[in-house]
């Protein structure tokens, strides 16, 4: 593995548990690596570059927050589609027809599309559908502050039951210990240490700008903002409105995310990220060696060719 001493980087990598693997983002890259049936290591690696670099204004802050989700989900279910395909044994995952790639962006979109409406059904239209069904029994609950509360915690306690019921699933199990996987080698690299499965081991699975803190955080953050709106008694217009502030949510949430992570040293900062922390006890599982080595080698590839990128550059030599 990579000795992180020799890469003089000081940039954040995220990343993303994928079927048997992991994706890494660096600032120009996204590599994924998933183990396949036989215990290779097969890797997919891109260019990437996000549009808050390519556009200054899609930089700014309370800006780079909605786009840097939407660019996430799509990088995300690309990497899932080319994990699958290395699970199910395609070969030729890298050696597609235009035929084949136009098909593929075809079910990306779809996919993409899907999610999101699924997302805004469970965690935005029921909750806020079955708050208003309850209004309408108990009067005290027309009050515009216990309305949008309920509706808040209905949605939170959504989200944890979705997370809870998926653990029982033991294909989403193992996803969830790449998570862990993902975690500990990004730890292990923000801690400047050789990128070997022994250092990764002893490292927290537990990750302050993890993706799932982040929307735990948006339910949080909504809750704060939707009690403060006043109830419109119609309940298309009030699903409408909390559409309509969903890109203020992400981009506040975002840039709390960022703040938390660069404070957490900070007692109060400690005590706000804490159930973000808690939560990823559902949506990680300690890895084992293998796994390990998994993420490691994601990370490995990504760091290799942002050194490559960087030394052509001429802005410092990479060993």
């Amino acid at each position: 593995m990579t000795e992180n001493k020799n890469f003089k980087f000081d940039f954040a990598v995220g990343g993303q548990a994928v079927i048997e693997g992991v994706m890494m983002r660096s600032p120009a890259f996204v590599t994924v690596s998933v183990r396949n049936e036989k215990g290779e290591i097969k890797s997919k690696e891109d260019p990437y570059l996000s549009l808050t670099k390519r556009l200054k204004l899609l930089g700014l802050p309370f800006v780079r927050g909605v786009v840097g989700l939407f660019e996430m989900m799509f990088v995300g279910i690309k990497a899932l589609n080319f994990s699958a395909g290395v699970f199910a044994n395609k070969e030729d995952v890298e050696n597609r027809t235009k035929k084949q790639k136009i098909i593929e962006a075809v079910m990306l979109a779809t996919s993409f599309i899907i999610a999101i409406g699924l997302s805004i059904f469970l965690f935005k239209f029921l909750p806020l559908w079955i708050t208003d069904f309850l209004s309408g029994i108990y009067n005290p609950i027309k009050n515009s502050f216990l309305y949008n509360l309920i509706d808040g915690v209905l949605k939170t306690s959504f989200f944890i039951l979705y997370i809870a019921l998926l653990n029982l699933m033991p294909s989403i199990k193992r996803v969830f210990e790449y998570h862990g996987a993902e975690h500990k080698s990004i730890f292990t690299y923000e801690k400047g240490l050789p990128l070997t499965v022994e250092n990764a081991k002893k490292q927290s699975r537990f990750h302050p700008r993890c993706g799932t803190s982040f929307i735990l955080i948006v339910f949080m953050i909504s809750i704060l903002i939707y009690t403060m709106l006043p109830r419109d008694p119609d309940f298309m217009t009030s699903f409408l409105q909390r559409l309509a502030l969903l890109p203020v949510i992400a981009a506040v949430s975002y840039e709390f995310l960022k703040f938390s992570a660069k404070n957490i040293e900070n007692r109060w900062m400690k005590f706000a990220v804490w159930p973000g922390l808690k939560f990823q006890l559902l949506t990680t599982r300690e890895p084992d060696d293998k796994q390990l080595e998994v993420g490691l080698h994601a990370l490995s590839r990504a760091l290799e060719l942002e050194g490559n990128s960087i030394s052509a550059q001429g802005e410092f030599p990479v060993p």
